[in-house]
């Protein structure tokens, strides 16, 4: 029997479609990047539209717990956004909404009374939370999260010894 030539190998033989938009087409062309010799230009993100806001809105209204905490991870969400998942009943939800650094104030002093030990764990340690929900946190009945606060304090004792 004659042998059989071996196929080529899966890279060679697949074709590589891609299916982007205009928009992308125009970033990764550089059309909208920034002028001037700023590397970081070149890795912007595209601009966040209506449409991506919406796809936000959708997320965070999913019944599926995993879902709704990608919305809470978003620093893009709106408002109204972020207080409907500071009320989510999933802790996890919550907790990624605490960790999240653009969650608004008002929405961290809520979730700094939170039920959950890890959610105020999250609150403690995000670099945007209020100085009165630090408060709040230092008298914590957890003793995790006092000692994440004590922890954050220290850092801050620790960087007034850096001369600037």
């Amino acid at each position: 029997m004659p042998e059989k030539a071996n196929p080529a190998p899966y890279h060679e033989a697949m074709s590589c479609i891609r299916f982007n938009t205009t928009a992308q087409r125009q970033q990764l062309s550089g059309e909208t990047r920034l002028a001037g010799d700023d590397p970081v230009a070149a890795f912007l993100s595209p601009a966040i539209t209506t449409s991506k806001v919406e796809r936000i809105r959708r997320l965070s209204t999913d019944a599926n717990p995993k879902i709704r905490e990608s919305a809470a991870l978003s620093y893009h969400a709106p408002l109204e956004v972020y207080e409907a998942l500071a009320k989510d009943p999933d802790p996890g939800v919550r907790a990624c909404l605490a960790r999240n650094q653009a969650t608004p104030c008002d929405v961290l002093r809520t979730l700094a009374t939170d039920s959950d030990d890890t959610v105020r764990a999250f609150v403690a340690i995000n670099y945007s939370v209020p100085a009165d929900a630090m408060e709040l946190l230092e008298s914590d009945a957890s003793p995790t999260v006092q000692k994440l606060v004590a922890w954050k304090v220290s850092l801050r004792e620790d960087s007034d010894l850096i001369p600037a």
